[in-house]
C-alpha cells in the first residue's frame, strides 16, 4: 500500500533555497511531497491555472514582482490550495500581512530543516481539512438552529460557547463572535450567580438533566429573564459537551411579579387580579391553609382537567397530581411545602402532571406563601407551565447534530465517530472494516415526475430496507441527497462486503408503494476496504465513492470493488475536462461544414456545423471523444454557445465577402435549451455577429423537448418568432408521435443515420424510412436524411421523394476554408461523391 502523495508547488526565487526545500521534501525513500519548482511569478500563476496543487510555498520576493500583491494574484489563482508563506528573517512583517489575507501560516527561511518542514506540511494540511469539514458542519446545524424559538447556547467539554443560534443572540444581545468562548454562567446575575451555580453542581453530581430560571445580565445592563435547560451531548456513556435551550419568560415573570404585588389588595382586588391570571400564559391554583383547592385560572384548568368549580374544595392531590418521571413515584406536594416554609420552593426535578383523564404533561414551576394583611401564611399559589416541547427540543437538538432529520439516520459526523472505532476494534481483533457507497439510479426523475415529497417517502422506504439488510452492529448513514454510506464493523474477508451489497441490490429491487405508486428504485454501490484500500475515512470514503462511479458506467444496479486502476481512469476524466477548459480559454476548438443536399437537383441549399478539437497534444479530437465528459461536467454550455456564436459569424462572414452563403445547422445540447436565458442568448448571438436569423437552424433531439412539453412549446414558439429554423434531429430513435409535432413549430425531420444505413437491407429500416417521409410530407415539413453514403441509399430516397440528404456520398465535413471554395460558384453550386 503507498500513501497518497501531495502535490507542491514551489514559488522560489532562489536557488539554494529552493534546493534545500526540495531536498528536505524528498528526503525519503517513500516522499510524501510531490514538488514542482518554479522561480517567477508568471511562471507560478501558468502552472497554477492549470490546477492540481494542494500547498504553495511561496516567496514573496520574485524577480518579476514582490510584496504582498504577488500573495493576492496566488490567492485568487489558487483559493483552495494550502499556501505557506517563504519569509526572510527580516520580512516577517509582509509575511503576518499575508497570514492575515488568506495565507495558511509562513515559514522564516534559515529554520528550514528536514525534521521540521515536512511535518509542519502535515501539520498544516491536516489542519485545513479539519477547518473544512468543520465549517460545512457548522452551516447544517446552524440551518436548523435558527430555526428554533428557543435560544441554542452550545458548549464544549469545558463549559466555554462553541456556538449559538439567532435566538440567544437576540436574548444576550452578544453576536455569535462575541459569544464564542465565553461561559455560560458568566450571563447570570449577580444575586442569582451562588443560587444557580449551586443547582448546577447538583446536577452534575447526579448526572442528572439541568433546569433553572435566572436573569440574563446583558451588556448593555439590560435584564432578561430567561428559563434554561441543559442536555449532555454523549456518543454512549462519554459527554462530549452541552446543549442548552434558553427561553426569555420575562412577560412570565412579570406577571408572576404583578401577582405576588396584587396579594395584599387580593381582597378588594380580586376580579381584577381574576382577569389578570386568566390573561397570562400559566397555569395558576391557589390553595387556603389546609391545602384545599380554591381558585384555578383557565389554563390551570386545561391542563388540569378539573373546572374550577368542581376543584374548589378539594385537596390539592386530588386535582393537582404529580409524580416523578424516572421513578413514577408521587411527588411531594409544593404547595404545603411552601406554607409549612413561609417561602417560595420549586416544583421537583423532572415532575410530570397527570390530567384528570390520564394525558401527562412535564411541568416545571414553583409555589410561594400567601399573606393575609396581618402578614400571617393563609395558604398557597401554585404557578407552573407545560415544559414538554422545550425538554423534547435539547434532546432533538442532540440527536439531529448526528443524524439526518429526513431518515433520521446518522450523519457523516456520527459515521466519522463510528469508523474511527470501528477501526480500533478491527485492528485489535485483526479483522477489516468495509464501507459501502450507495447511489440511487435515476432519483432525479422521481422528484422530477412525482414530486419531492414522494421522493421524501421513497428515501425513508430505501432506509428501511437498507436497515434490515445490514448487522445491528453496522451503521447506514445517509450522506446527502440520494447517497448512502453503510460501515460493516469487523468483517473476515471483502467478500463478506459483497454478499451483503448482494442482499441490499436484492431487497431494493422489489417495487416500492408509496402514495398509490408502484416505485422500483435501484442502486449503484462501491465498496472499498480498509486497510486495504485506504486508512482514513476521506481516503475509504473517496475509494468507495470511485468504486461506485464505475458500478454506474457499468451498467447501473450492481456493484463494484474499489480497483487502483479506477483512479487511473478518474484521472484520466479529470486531464479531459481540464483540458475542455483550456481548450475553452485558448481557442483549441473548430467547426467543420458538412453540405446538405436537395436530392432532386443535387444543389447544396444548406450546411451542419460540426465542432472539433484541436488538441496540441492530441491532435485532432472528435465530439464523441469529449462531448460526454462536456455534459457531465457542465462545460457544455459554454462549447455550445461558443459552436453558435462561431457558426453565426462564419456564416455571415462569408456573405460580406459576397459568396451565396447557405443557411447553417447548429445542434443544441439538453442543458443548453433548458437552461434560463436561452433565448435571450440567441438572440443577442443574432444581433453582435448581424446574422439574418433565416440563415441559422437549430437542431434538437426528440428527448429534449418531451422533457417538459409546454416549456419546449415556448421556448420554440420564442425561437419561430425571431425567425430561426428549427429541425428534429434523430427523427425515429425516440417518440416519433404525430401528436407532438402538431404541437411544436417544427421545419425540419432528419431521418437518424442508424436507419439510412439499413433501408436496402433491412425491411424494417426500410418501412421506417419510408414512414418519416410520408410523416414529413403530410405535415409539410422538409425531411433530411443523414448519413448517406451510397448509391442504392439515394436511389431508394430520390423514389420515396425524400427532399434532402446529408452524408459522405455527397461531401466529408470540410474546414471554412475548404467550405468556401464550394460557394463560390453561387447557383451553380453542385456536390457529387467521386
Amino acid at each position: 500500500m503507498t500513501d497518497v502523495q501531495t502535490s507542491v508547488l514551489l514559488v522560489e526565487g532562489d536557488v539554494a533555497a529552493a534546493g534545500l526545500i526540495q531536498t528536505v521534501l524528498a528526503g525519503t525513500s517513500n516522499p510524501t511531497f510531490s514538488v514542482e519548482w518554479v522561480t517567477r511569478f508568471t511562471d507560478a500563476l501558468a502552472r497554477l491555472d492549470r490546477g492540481g496543487f494542494d500547498v504553495v510555498l511561496l516567496d514573496l520576493t520574485l524577480a518579476d514582482n514582490q510584496g504582498i500583491e504577488v500573495f493576492d494574484q496566488v490567492f485568487q489563482a489558487a483559493p483552495n490550495a494550502l499556501i505557506l508563506v517563504l519569509s526572510a528573517a527580516g520580512d516577517e512583517e509582509t509575511a503576518r500581512l499575508a497570514v492575515q489575507r488568506g495565507a495558511q501560516d509562513y515559514l522564516v527561511k534559515g529554520h528550514v530543516d528536514a525534521h521540521w518542514l515536512p511535518r509542519a506540511l502535515r501539520y498544516a494540511l491536516n489542519r485545513k481539512a479539519a477547518l473544512d469539514a468543520l465549517r460545512a458542519s457548522e452551516a447544517r446545524f446552524r440551518a436548523m438552529s435558527d430555526a428554533s424559538p428557543l435560544g441554542l447556547f452550545v458548549s464544549d467539554a469545558q463549559g466555554e460557547c462553541v456556538y449559538t443560534n439567532a435566538a440567544y443572540q437576540k436574548i444576550s444581545g452578544l453576536t455569535s463572535e462575541q459569544a464564542l468562548g465565553i461561559n455560560w454562567s458568566m450571563a447570570i446575575h449577580p444575586e442569582d450567580r451562588a443560587r444557580v451555580l449551586a443547582e448546577w453542581g447538583v446536577a452534575a453530581r447526579g448526572l442528572a438533566p439541568f433546569k433553572t430560571e435566572f436573569r440574563f445580565l446583558r451588556d448593555d445592563e439590560n435584564v432578561v429573564w430567561t428559563r434554561v435547560n441543559s442536555a449532555a451531548m454523549r456518543d454512549g456513556e462519554q459527554s462530549f459537551g452541552l446543549v442548552q435551550t434558553v427561553e426569555d419568560i420575562s412577560e412570565r415573570k412579570s406577571a408572576e411579579f404583578v401577582l405576588r404585588a396584587a396579594e395584599e389588595a387580593l381582597f378588594e382586588e380580586k376580579e381584577r387580579a381574576q382577569v389578570t391570571l386568566n390573561s397570562i400564559g400559566d397555569a395558576v391554583v391557589t390553595t387556603d391553609l389546609l391545602g384545599n383547592v380554591t381558585y384555578l385560572n383557565l389554563v390551570a384548568e386545561a391542563m388540569t382537567g378539573w373546572p374550577r368549580e368542581t376543584a374548589r374544595g378539594r385537596p390539592l392531590a386530588e386535582v393537582f397530581n404529580i409524580i416523578d418521571n424516572k421513578t413514577r413515584a408521587v411527588a411531594v406536594n409544593p404547595a404545603l411545602r411552601a406554607i409549612a416554609e413561609n417561602q417560595t420552593v420549586a416544583l421537583a426535578m423532572d415532575s410530570v402532571l397527570i390530567r384528570r383523564d390520564g394525558i401527562e404533561a412535564a411541568i416545571e414551576d414553583s409555589a410561594a406563601p400567601i399573606h393575609n394583611r396581618d402578614g400571617r401564611v393563609s395558604g398557597a399559589v401554585l404557578v407552573f407551565h407545560d415544559v414538554s416541547e422545550s425538554r423534547a427540543m435539547a434532546l432533538k437538538m442532540a440527536h439531529l447534530a448526528h443524524h439526518d432529520f429526513l431518515t433520521g439516520l446518522p450523519n457523516r459526523m456520527l459515521l466519522t465517530e463510528r469508523l474511527a472505532q470501528a477501526i480500533g476494534l478491527a485492528d485489535r481483533h485483526k479483522k477489516q472494516v468495509a464501507l459501502l457507497f450507495l447511489d440511487l439510479d435515476d432519483f432525479k426523475h422521481v422528484n422530477d415526475s412525482l414530486g419531492h415529497a414522494i421522493g421524501d417517502l421513497l428515501l425513508q422506504s430505501i432506509t428501511e430496507r437498507l436497515k434490515a439488510g445490514v448487522r445491528v452492529t453496522d451503521t447506514v448513514c445517509r450522506q446527502g441527497g440520494d447517497e448512502f454510506v453503510i460501515l460493516l464493523a469487523e468483517i473476515e474477508q471483502p467478500r463478506d462486503a459483497g454478499q451483503v451489497a448482494d442482499t441490499l441490490l436484492s431487497s431494493l429491487a422489489l417495487p416500492h408503494l408509496i402514495d398509490g405508486h408502484e416505485l422500483h428504485a435501484t442502486v449503484s454501490i462501491g465498496i472499498s476496504i480498509y486497510p486495504n484500500d485506504g486508512i482514513d475515512l476521506d481516503a475509504v470514503l473517496q475509494n468507495a465513492d470511485t468504486a461506485m462511479f464505475h458500478a454506474k458506467s457499468s451498467g447501473r444496479n450492481n456493484y463494484q470493488f474499489f480497483r487502483a486502476d479506477m483512479n487511473t481512469r478518474a484521472v484520466r476524466r479529470q486531464f479531459v475536462e481540464s483540458s475542455l477548459r483550456r481548450a475553452l480559454k485558448q481557442g483549441e476548438f473548430l467547426l467543420h461544414y458538412q453540405p446538405q443536399i436537395d436530392l432532386a437537383s443535387k444543389r447544396m441549399i444548406g450546411a451542419e456545423a460540426l465542432i472539433r478539437w484541436q488538441d496540441p497534444e492530441l491532435g485532432l479530437v472528435y465530439p464523441t471523444q469529449f462531448v460526454p465528459i462536456a455534459e457531465e461536467c457542465g462545460l457544455i454550455v459554454p462549447i455550445g454557445r461558443w459552436v453558435l456564436r462561431e457558426a453565426c459569424r462564419q456564416t455571415q462572414a462569408w456573405l460580406d465577402a459576397g459568396l451565396k452563403a447557405v443557411p447553417v445547422s447548429v445542434n443544441i445540447s439538453a442543458m443548453e435549451f433548458r437552461r434560463q436565458g436561452f433565448l435571450k442568448g440567441v438572440a443577442q448571438i443574432l444581433k453582435e455577429t448581424g446574422l439574418a436569423p433565416r440563415y441559422l437552424e437549430l437542431e434538437l433531439t426528440e428527448s429534449i423537448l418531451m422533457h417538459d412539453t409546454e416549456a419546449s412549446a415556448s421556448v420554440l414558439r420564442g425561437l419561430k418568432a425571431m425567425g430561426v429554423k428549427l429541425a428534429l434531429d434523430d427523427f425515429g430513435t425516440g417518440y416519433s408521435s404525430l401528436s407532438y409535432l402538431k404541437r411544436f413549430p417544427i421545419d425540419t425531420l432528419k431521418i437518424d443515420q442508424s436507419f439510412v444505413h439499413d433501408i436496402t437491407s433491412d425491411t424494417d429500416g426500410a418501412t421506417i424510412v419510408s414512414a418519416v417521409i410520408g410523416m414529413g410530407k403530410n405535415l409539410k415539413q422538409r425531411v433530411i436524411a443523414e448519413g448517406v453514403e451510397t448509391d442504392q441509399q439515394l436511389k431508394f430516397l430520390l423514389a420515396r421523394q425524400c427532399d434532402e440528404g446529408q452524408g459522405f456520398l455527397f461531401s466529408h465535413p470540410l474546414v471554412a476554408e475548404d467550405f468556401a471554395r464550394l460557394l463560390l460558384s453561387g447557383d451553380e453550386v453542385r456536390c457529387f461523391a467521386d
